[in-house]
């Protein structure tokens, strides 16, 4: 499976595409941060952002697309523009069709470190070393982007195997009710 991460953000959009499987070695694909300037007009930045995720589909072809789920801060103008570049990002994705995971920092966190508390040197220290790299990538954005991809892999995938198992189990149901004659 191939997903690429996104950490959103207005001035820098870490973006990080890992592949690989649950029980198997993952490997980066690549990693970086799409950059808009904090001078420029908000329609343009979110622009930028927009033709800079697409290219990253384009060119990496993921399987499936997780996006770190905006939350509160103190300054409400961070928390407002993480929100408009995480929205760009879930519709470029459902543009395409890609399955979309929102995992909390917290989350992914976890999922890397086994702390859902972990610093951005943690994650990042983690995020080489479960990927074999000399170390982590940069800017920060791009590894948090990264560990996002590492998370929905590791998560993600026991999690569609979950709502694929109470889907088959619902569809047994309805089909031993109909073979009863019973009535909703």
């Amino acid at each position: 499976m191939r997903v690429l991460g996104i950490d959103p953000g207005l001035t820098r959009c870490g973006v990080g595409a890992v592949e690989g499987a649950i029980g198997r070695p993952l490997s980066l694909i690549a990693a970086d941060a799409i950059r808009t300037g904090p001078d420029t007009a908000l329609p343009q930045r979110l622009l930028g952002i927009e033709r800079g995720i697409e290219q990253w589909l384009d060119e990496i072809r993921p399987d499936a697309v997780a996006v770190e789920r905006v939350f509160a801060q103190h300054n409400l103008s961070t928390v407002m523009g993480t929100a408009q570049a995480s929205g760009i990002a879930l519709v470029c994705a459902a543009r395409r069709g890609l399955p979309v995971a929102l995992h909390t920092p917290s989350e992914a966190k976890a999922a890397i470190t086994g702390s859902g508390r972990a610093d951005k040197a943690q994650v990042g220290t983690m995020v080489a070393r479960i990927l074999g790299l000399d170390g982590p990538p940069r800017p920060a954005d791009a590894a948090d982007a990264v560990a996002l991809a590492i998370c929905h892999i590791w998560r993600g995938g026991a999690q569609a195997r979950v709502a694929q198992a109470q889907q088959d189990f619902a569809r047994k149901v309805e089909l031993a009710r109909r073979a009863r004659g019973a009535r909703p």
